[in-house]
């Protein structure tokens, strides 16, 4: 068993971007802040798919270059080699719990 919280950890650039809460051994799954009028930044995985959750704040999901409105409790499944971005054009920040399996740290192709 392993419990961690929230609170107590920090976002990758400090202020937003992505919280991984628990990584491996069999499933990779944080959070992400996107701050207002930004993106994820788009990528796409050979072997692992991609659940994301909106948690609160509304955006696009972004998926093999077609827009899909998201808002709170949306959630997709991204399979492996779809491309994805996550995009918040809103004046508000946009947050969002995503779940990749099988844990392959990585499995990431920018594009």
């Amino acid at each position: 068993m392993k419990k961690v919280s929230e609170n107590e950890m920090s976002y990758r650039d400090g202020d937003s971007g992505v919280k991984y809460m628990l990584r491996g051994p069999n499933i990779d799954w944080g959070i992400m802040l996107l701050k207002p009028h930004s993106k994820m930044g788009g990528h796409y995985h050979e072997q692992v798919e991609e659940t994301f959750y909106f948690m609160e704040g509304s955006g696009f999901m972004v998926v093999n270059d077609q827009k899909y409105e998201a808002k709170q409790g949306d959630a997709f499944l991204i399979e492996p080699k779809e491309k994805h971005d996550v995009e918040n054009p809103t004046d508000k920040p946009l947050k969002v719990l995503f779940i990749k399996t099988p844990y392959l740290p990585k499995d990431k192709v920018k594009y």
